[in-house]
């Protein structure tokens, strides 16, 4: 399929550059997608036609809404705090939930005789990006190129990636395991991740059940250097908001649950479930407090 740049469609519809690139942002072009900071957009796409105005109705229509005009204290606000305070620090980050609250807030970080890893900080602010680029592109169709930018944007300027056998935005080029557990070996995480998807992609109504099932295919593989449980829970995210699904957030003390659901799910698929469908009720407490309908 030929794809075409923002200018290039501009002048084929006779619009303005900034109107195409709000309405791939606002996922009003079948097929657009967003690599780097660069939309790419089908030839054949058709115009949008001219909208009425009508208040967002679901949560993804929310949360783009509130996204683009930078509300504080809404939904938005909410799962940007509570999903990257806690996916980092279940994957060891030091910083507080205070401390992400506020860099997220004001994009500055007070610290008193503390000692901070500025990888922590980096990769946070890296994942408020990473919610921002999945709330944006959650319509899309999931792919591998799609995942390796999430890993990019998350990886982006850490000591990771000033190392050499380190590939951000790539898949992993040395062996790795999880939890003492050997994962896919580097030459087979292509062929692999390929075959998830395209099993992914056959399924005619996407489930709750099948967005937990992509996930452990997802971590058993682990096809990053590092990043892929951060990766992984993000790549959830996107799944349950284009398939009008309640969205969930694992909590820091739901890890050695999350864990073990994880590590036994081929044996035990109803200890991830359960894990998962409690922090699922906790999503919905947020939904019911900012009364919106799910």
């Amino acid at each position: 399929m030929e794809m075409l740049k923002c200018s290039e469609i501009a002048e084929k519809w006779g619009v303005s550059e900034r109107s195409v690139r709000n309405y791939c942002a606002e996922g009003r072009i079948a097929g657009a997608v967003l690599i780097g900071k660069t939309w790419h957009i089908p030839a054949d796409a058709a115009k949008p036609g001219r909208r009425s105005l009508k208040l967002p109705q679901t949560l993804l229509e929310i949360l783009r809404d509130e996204m683009r005009s930078n509300r504080k204290g809404g939904i938005y606000h909410k799962v940007q705090i509570e999903l990257t305070y806690n996916s980092n620090h279940m994957e060891g980050s030091k910083l507080t939930h205070d401390q992400t609250r506020y860099i997220f807030e004001t994009n500055t970080i007070g610290l008193e005789k503390e000692v901070v890893n500025v990888d922590d900080i980096v990769e946070t602010v890296n994942h408020f990006r990473c919610i921002d680029y999945v709330i944006t592109n959650a319509r899309q169709s999931l792919s591998e190129a799609f995942i390796k930018e999430l890993h990019k944007i998350l990886k982006s300027g850490t000591a990771d990636s000033r190392k050499e056998w380190f590939a951000v935005g790539s898949y992993k080029r040395l062996p790795n395991e999880v939890g003492g557990k050997v994962t896919a070996s580097p030459d087979e995480v292509a062929g692999r991740m390929k075959q998830i998807l395209a099993k992914y992609a056959a399924l005619d109504v996407v489930t709750l059940d099948d967005i937990i099932a992509f996930h452990c295919d997802f971590e058993a593989i682990h096809p990053f250097q590092d990043g892929n449980g951060r990766v992984g829970r993000l790549i959830m995210l996107k799944e349950c908001l284009k398939n009008g699904i309640v969205p969930f957030i694992i909590k820091d003390e739901m890890k050695l649950f999350y864990y073990r659901g994880l590590q036994n799910w081929q044996q035990e698929r109803g200890w991830l479930t359960d894990t998962i469908l409690t922090a699922q009720d906790q999503f919905k407490a947020y939904l019911d407090y900012f009364r919106i309908p799910y």
